[in-house]
């Protein structure tokens, strides 16, 4: 069976990165295939929750990891709601499925000396790539934002005189980020060797490769990772790592809740409140070594 409206609405409507919609697909696909050979069915719309449970329960049976599982159900209800909303069908089998259970996992943000070793480590001045890079790494750390954000950035997004950043979210969602000067000075400099080079296909976009063309998501990954793994012995370095070292670190520092959320684009406090974490971890060691009635002070 065809997605190809269920895909054009997650791409123009919800404006999810084509990554997530590949994600979403495949999810669809493997669920239609279990359907087709289970019931024999070929229309997932006319499936009942009783059906999907033996789907769930097949997963389980496989291994499969919960958060795994839930990731797959997500997709299958997002896909409901689509056809809800289309007037497809009349109700949504997921309506009152409830996830299954997990561990909440723990991400371990850098510390702000991986940070600077990283950072430190970009000397050449005059190189295009290495001061693309550095710029990446400078933006991920200073706004928070999001990797898709980042490639999505245009020329048109930069406003030096007022020193901000207009980033455009999730849901089209826009927001204003302010930027420091260090990273400003670091956006001159790179915006002076871009335009450097032999050509520029994409010209709209401010972070492109050396031919000229949009960086990428996988590009934007290997980037970070490759920096990050000659300073950091952590097992995850990705563009979110930085995202949460920026959000915990202002929290460290007594950042307000409300405005990291803001700087985030988060559309909840909650979404925000799981980078709390660690900066309580903080204040639990800043109050051990300061009580005067802490036995470690003698």
């Amino acid at each position: 069976m065809s997605f190809k409206s269920f895909t054009d609405y997650l791409l123009l409507e919800k404006n999810y990165s084509t990554l997530t919609v590949k994600a979403y697909l495949n999810d669809l696909e493997d669920f239609a295939e279990f359907v087709f050979n289970e019931y024999e069915m070929k229309e997932v719309q006319h499936v009942n929750y009783s059906q999907i449970r033996t789907w769930i329960v097949s997963l389980v049976e496989s291994c499969l990891s919960n958060r795994s599982i839930n990731r797959k159900v997500s997709a299958l209800n997002t896909y409901y709601k689509f056809l809800l909303k289309t007037d497809t069908i009349k109700l949504n089998p997921l309506s009152k499925h409830k996830a299954l259970k997990t561990s909440k996992k723990v991400q371990v943000p850098f510390s702000e000396s991986e940070i600077t070793t990283v950072l430190d480590g970009f000397v050449d001045e005059d190189d295009f790539e290495s001061m693309r890079n550095k710029l990446i790494v400078e933006l991920f750390y200073s706004t928070g934002i999001r990797r898709i954000e980042l490639i999505q950035l245009q020329l048109t997004n930069i406003d030096l005189d007022n020193k901000s950043l207009k980033v455009l979210g999730k849901r089209n969602k826009e927001r204003i980020v302010p930027l420091l000067e260090t990273v400003q000075q670091t956006i001159r400099k790179y915006l002076k060797l871009r335009q450097g080079l032999n050509s520029i296909l994409d010209a709209d976009y401010l972070f492109v490769t050396k031919k000229g063309v949009k960086i990428y998501e996988t590009l934007v990954y290997r980037i970070i990772n490759d920096y990050f793994s000659k300073a950091s012995s952590k097992v995850k370095k990705s563009p979110h790592i930085l995202r949460h070292s920026f959000a915990t670190h202002l929290l460290n520092q007594g950042a307000d809740l409300n405005a990291v959320k803001e700087l985030l684009g988060h559309a909840s406090l909650a979404a925000t409140q799981v980078y709390t974490h660690n900066s309580i971890a903080e204040l639990k060691k800043v109050y051990v070594n300061s009580h005067p009635r802490s036995k470690k002070r003698e």
